[in-house]
This record gives C-alpha cells, structure tokens and sequence, in this order.
C-alpha cells in the first residue's frame, strides 16, 4: 500500500497507535490497536480512508486488469 503523506497530518506509518485499518474478517473500520494485522487493511490516515479501502482496491485492481489487456 501506498500512504500519501499531507502536510500538517499524522503519518500512520509512524503514528500507528493512531491510524485507521480496515478489517477484513470483521468488515468493518478499526482505530488503532484491533485485529491481527493479517486481517487488516492500512494503515490509513482518516477513518474516511479506511472506509474506502475495499472499494478502492477494486479500482485498483481493475485498473490492472485493464493495463493487462
């Protein structure tokens, strides 16, 4: 995963007690300490972020698949 870090935010890469995960065994958004990271998605920033991750990743993924053909 890629973070883009914003001037003036935290760095959930550095601030990860801090950082929103999406959970895939749960389905749903974590704030700081929550399932095993193997279940997870993130770190992201924002809890708007973390909510997005699965729909994002399929965007990703299409657009791989696309690149593909």
């Amino acid at each position: 995963m890629v973070v883009i870090e914003r001037k003036g935010e935290m760095d959930p890469k550095k601030d990860i007690d801090n950082a929103w995960w999406f959970c895939l065994k749960h389905m749903r958004v974590e704030h700081g300490a929550g399932c095993p990271d193997k279940h997870r998605m993130g770190p992201y920033a924002t809890e708007a972020e973390a909510g997005n991750a699965l729909a994002e990743a399929k965007a990703r993924n299409e657009a791989w698949e696309a690149q593909d053909d």
